[in-house]
């Protein structure tokens, strides 16, 4: 088949500008053949290469004593103790899953998985962030559910239980849905598995599913905004098949076991292209591959289409040459292909050959570390203007506000589509804070939280973002669980724009400020820019995902308050309303600054309330929605009503930051005031459990009526039939 010439037309088509374009005729002296095209495309593309982040991404904190393993390999790995290691990442497949959502968000379940996978870890835990556009937008409910459905359809069969996450509407995804995926693993902390090549000649062996046309060109399409031909661009998305991935991971698993792994990489963004590269670029070496060798599902594939698909299932390793019969009696006993495709060389390059023709021949060392990296201009986020005052509200329509809005609503309509307990090792399920999960066999547990308040970092990208790590940091202290490390994942705009440019740069100083102060490096992540349709971008949403350890099971701190127990808030309250939920929700005012976050203050409530969680019954951060909100659903998961003695909205609804809601008998309470004094932590007593009414300072409703509001009103918005309590 004769390749297309390189025109202009073709060179933008690829997503490269033209000083790109003339870096390459520069690095290789010639023009580049159709597919040397597409290789450079698919790995300087800002979704493989981080061009526009790279320089602010080597700012964030990633070393501590118990990393073994930080931001570089498919997956970060963290030690637990007892020569046990959790390995885990966030990513993102924003574009595909609002081209096709229900595949796109699948998929997303799948790649995150090889990447825990991959490194030699047995996944045991997934969360999922998702953003969307407002209820009412036409494409809203369709995305909801197709999303949902493919988390839940890969997830659930392949057997991993979904314990956590977010869900957030706001008008600024109307275009342009988010779906960050989470995973971890559990590996032996010896037995951890890397992409670097090492030695010549050693066989580099393709695994998995064949390779089909379904994603070529997916990473370019991901590094770029949409506009009004985005139906055009559906073959982009890729299909997934959670039973072979299943048989994949079982499969990997037993290779590792045998000895047989050099070094291994999963097949995830341009494919066979970035896989390769990235193994040769580590070790050192060049790679030489012979595609008429790869197992192809589809006719008449042309090298361009193979180096690029993204099918998914797939694996690329450099294989001990003298354990070639055995590996391959592994993969074809769990019907799975198995190939060498190619070999390892000595010389900086990356040979392709297809039908006995070179399709590329390209120095490999410039492909990945030699990649274009920007210092794109910038600025910084303007100081917010101070927020009006809110209009006069009741403290029980205030709640209503809240409740009866999808935000802030029960989701119990999400995760209750996904298997929390497939494992039996789940303690904490989703719908109350971070999940739990027991390390299987021990005493030990792990949990996990993902956050981010997008309206705080629009507001104030610095303070924005050192709130999503310290409202990870809070979740994982509420349950009793040592904050272990972090993932991000770096949802904005155009960063060709410099004001978008300065929400990233703001928001990573922040994030690098709280990780350093909390002790909670960043191991791992994504960063997904271009997240703008027809020139409108996102919200900035840097997702923080958190993984805690709990030692014992007896420091869980996973109860409900009791009848008659105290509600007490740990730390100071101000009354901050500005960019507040109820702002938000009851008068659609965002408006004012972010709340200040102080982090030495998070850190000695956060220190204090794991020291002396024998007191507590329950447990809770304040965040969204502040003290009534929180107070309201720890109460409502009792089936308890609850009594506030503040009718302040300040008070009831501001969101100032290092608060805790806990639970406690009248006898603990004084003993954690007596420790709180003594460690200079402020507490108060605001209120009581028990009874059937919600009573906010003399306001009231009765528990069951608020509760059939809080429980409904996510599903009705989806329905479109949300009634107004605003």
């Amino acid at each position: 088949m004769q390749e297309p010439s390189i025109t202009p037309e073709l060179i933008a088509a690829h997503g490269l500008k033209p000083d790109e374009y003339d870096r390459i005729l520069q690095i290789i002296g010639r023009e580049p053949s159709f597919t040397e095209l597409g290789i450079f495309s698919a790995m300087w593309n800002e979704h493989c290469s981080y061009k526009s982040s790279k320089k602010w991404l080597r700012t964030l904190p990633t070393e501590g004593p118990q990393v073994i393993c930080g931001p570089g390999e498919n997956a970060g790995v963290v030690d637990i103790g007892d020569g046990q290691a959790v390995v885990f990442k966030m990513e993102s497949h924003n574009h595909p899953s609002y081209i096709e959502p229900h595949q796109g968000a699948a998929t997303g379940v799948g790649g995150i998985l090889r990447d825990v996978f991959t490194m030699g870890a047995r996944p045991i835990a997934a969360m999922d962030a998702l953003s969307f556009g407002m209820p009412d937008h036409p494409k809203t409910a369709h995305l909801v559910k197709g999303v949902v459905e493919g988390i839940g359809a890969y997830g659930n069969a392949f057997g991993v239980p979904n314990v956590g996450g977010e869900v957030r509407f706001h008008p600024s995804y109307n275009g342009n849905c988010l779906v960050n995926a989470f995973a971890a693993g559990l590996a032996d902390a010896d037995k951890i598995f890397y992409s670097a090549a090492s030695g010549v000649g050693m066989p580099v062996v393709y695994l998995g599913a064949k390779t089909g046309r379904d994603g070529v060109g997916g990473a370019t399409m991901a590094s770029a905004e949409f506009d009004d031909t985005i139906e055009d661009k559906r073959p982009t998305v890729q299909v997934g098949d959670p039973f072979t991935e299943k048989c994949l991971l079982e499969a990997c698993l037993e290779l590792m076991a045998s000895g047989s792994v050099i070094s291994i990489q999963d097949m995830g963004a341009a494919g066979l292209t970035c896989s390769a590269v990235e193994m040769g670029d580590k070790g050192g070496l060049g790679i030489k591959l012979v595609l008429d060798h790869v197992p192809q599902r589809e006719t008449n594939m042309t090298a361009y289409e193979m180096m690029l698909s993204e099918s998914q299932e797939r694996m690329l390793m450099v294989l001990k040459p003298e354990k070639e019969a055995e590996a391959r009696a592994i993969f074809e006993k769990w019907d799975l292909d198995f190939a060498i495709v190619g070999e390892t060389i000595s010389e900086d390059r990356f040979l392709i050959l297809h039908g006995n023709e070179v399709m590329a021949d390209l120095p490999l060392s410039k492909l990945s570390s030699s990649a274009p990296e920007y210092d794109r201009p910038w600025v910084e986020t303007p100081a917010a203007a101070p927020a009006p005052a809110l209009p006069p509200i009741t403290p029980i329509a205030a709640l209503q506000a809240l409740i009866g809005s999808p935000n802030h609503a029960h989701k119990a309509w999400v995760w209750e589509q996904y298997d929390t307990q497939v494992g039996a090792d789940t303690i904490r399920r989703p719908g109350m804070g971070a999940g739990v999960v027991r390390v299987h066999g021990t005493r030990k547990a792990l949990a996990f939280t993902s956050d981010v308040t997008p309206r705080y970092v629009k507001a104030n990208p610095f303070e924005g973002g050192k709130q999503a790590v310290a409202e990870a940091y809070r979740n994982l202290t509420a349950v009793g669980a040592q904050p272990l490390a972090t993932t991000d994942n770096l949802n904005f705009g155009n960063p060709e724009k410099p004001e978008i440019m300065g929400q990233l740069v703001g928001a990573i100083k922040g994030i690098g400020e709280a990780c350093k102060a909390l002790d909670f490096p960043i191991v791992s992540g994504n960063v997904s820019l271009y997240n703008e349709t027809d020139g409108k971008g996102i919200l900035p949403t840097p997702t923080i995902g958190g993984v805690g350890l709990i030692a014992d099971l007896d420091d869980i701190i996973s109860g409900l308050p009791s009848d008659g127990d105290l509600a007490l808030v740990l730390g100071e309250t101000r009354g901050h309303l500005a960019q507040s939920a109820l702002a938000v929700e009851a008068f659609g005012i965002e408006a004012g600054d972010a709340p200040h976050v102080d982090l030495v203050a998070e850190r000695r409530h956060g220190e204090f309330l794991r020291a002396n969680h024998t007191h507590l019954s329950s447990a809770t951060d304040l965040a969204d929605g502040g003290l009534a909100l929180a107070a309201f659903e720890m109460a409502e998961a009792a089936g308890l009503g609850v009594t506030l003695d503040s009718a302040d909205i300040g008070q009831l609804f501001g969101e100032d930051q290092a608060r805790y809601l806990v639970a406690c008998t009248a006898e603990a309470a004084e003993a954690l005031g007596a420790a709180a004094r003594d460690a200079g932590v402020p507490t108060a007593v605001v209120g009581r459990f028990g009874g059937n009414a919600v009573v906010l300072g003399g306001d009231s409703a009765p528990l069951a009526e608020l509760s059939e509001l809080y429980r409904t009103a996510f599903a009705r918005a989806i329905r479109g039939d949300m009634p107004d309590h605003a």
